[in-house]
């Protein structure tokens, strides 16, 4: 199985970068993965509707142009379905039985995903309706996908 995380912005805290290190550490028994920054465009408070849109379509082009083709979409958005840990590793189970072995994981920046990103997603998830800074959410997304894998396998981990 092959895991592609796209996020939008440069990772600078070093205690998330420490936590993603561990996880990454972890992910190696059970699949290959990939992480991929794009740049984030510059913005400030008061921006308009139009403006924020025009920022968020910047970062759609640098997302669309980092996901591998073929594979399986599946978009962070607080809008999106909200999946248990055991859906979600039925789920990645499912896919690697049909032959879709590489999954995308998309996480926009500080404005979310643009429309484009989110309508082109194979699956829009939501981790909880409560709002978590996107580059905390990196962690949290490579915690669940080593709790996934776990689960698929039988392992302790998952509770």
């Amino acid at each position: 199985m092959r895991i592609t995380l796209v996020a939008v912005g440069k990772l600078k805290e070093v205690y998330l970068r420490k936590g993603i290190a561990e996880y990454t550490k972890r992910l190696r028994s059970y699949c290959q993965l990939n992480i991929v920054e794009v740049k984030d465009e510059a913005f400030r408070e008061g921006y308009s509707s139009a403006e924020q849109e025009m920022v968020k379509a910047k970062e759609a082009d640098r997302i669309q142009k980092a996901i591998p083709p073929r594979s399986h979409v599946i978009a962070l958005d607080i809008q999106g379905q909200m999946k248990s840990s055991e859906e979600m590793s039925a789920l990645i189970s499912q896919l690697g039985l049909e032959g879709r072995s590489h999954i995308t994981f998309v996480i926009g920046g500080a404005l979310g995903l643009h429309s484009s990103v989110l309508n082109d997603a194979n699956l829009r998830l939501s981790f909880s309706p409560l709002t978590f800074p996107h580059q905390l959410m990196r962690l949290i997304l490579l915690e669940q996908t080593y709790r996934w894998f776990t689960i698929i396998r039988g392992e302790q981990y998952h509770k």
